[in-house]
């Protein structure tokens, strides 16, 4: 992308800064210095659903009682301070700069990568108007960083639905409901889906019900933020 190669070409002949205190990087120090990197340090999570827990857990009692379509879920951390300016700055600020490098931290976490990564679709009128899907983009970039495959084509958005931000749970299920196609099997059967926030889980369940329709095994959920149990009621 032609914005994301002007970005990288103009950061280069500036002075280093943190990218999120601004102050000057050190020689060895890359993106983030090293007290702002601790902001990105791993909580204890439920492997299955992501969610933050008091202890590690591989199943947390809600997923024991109801366990997601998905096998498992690794993210950066909650959508809050530092991870959600980020995300709205690649979203609304076309910040594509800090895709990179947050993909790389997303694949320190992940203990067994997938053999191939999907990202969540838009709707074509979505991506003329926006101009981009920053979930084909982290998917690019992470599967370069974990150097696995990256099948970005094969799910669709084949209805337009409205932004799920502000719905309760039901009412994104619903919002969701025959949105998406798959346009041809994965060519594997654990592949993992790739999205920049994960709240209620509604739009990925959908698509993990149509890759378990065609054979898949094992689906994993990559993405930068897992939404607080608390904001998805």
């Amino acid at each position: 992308m032609l914005l994301h190669a002007l970005q990288h070409a103009f950061r280069r002949h500036i002075p280093r800064l943190c990218a999120l205190c601004e102050l000057p990087l050190t020689a060895w120090e890359h993106h983030w210095c090293t007290s702002c990197l601790t902001c990105f340090q791993s909580t204890s999570r439920c492997t299955r659903c992501g969610l933050a827990m008091p202890f590690p857990t591989s199943r947390c009692g809600a997923c024991l009682q109801s366990p997601p379509l998905w096998n498992a879920l690794y993210c950066l951390g909650d959508y809050a301070y530092p991870l959600a300016p980020m995300i709205h700055q690649i979203k609304y600020g076309r910040q594509f700069w800090l895709i990179p490098p947050l993909a790389t931290l997303l694949a320190q976490v992940i203990p067994s990568p997938a053999p191939v990564l999907l990202s969540v679709p838009l709707h074509w009128r979505r991506y003329l108007y926006r101009g981009f899907n920053q979930s084909d983009l982290l998917a690019h970039h992470l599967s370069r960083a974990l150097a696995v495959s990256s099948q970005t084509r094969l799910l669709q958005r084949i209805r337009p639905t409205p932004p799920q931000e502000g719905l309760h749970k039901h009412e994104r299920e619903q919002n969701l409901r025959r949105a998406f196609t798959l346009r041809s099997r994965p060519s594997a059967t654990h592949v993992a889906i790739v999205d920049d926030v994960v709240t209620t889980g509604s739009t990925v369940s959908q698509l993990c019900q149509l890759l378990l329709e065609v054979g898949v095994e094992y689906i994993d959920i990559y993405c930068l933020c897992r939404t607080p149990e608390y904001h998805n009621q």
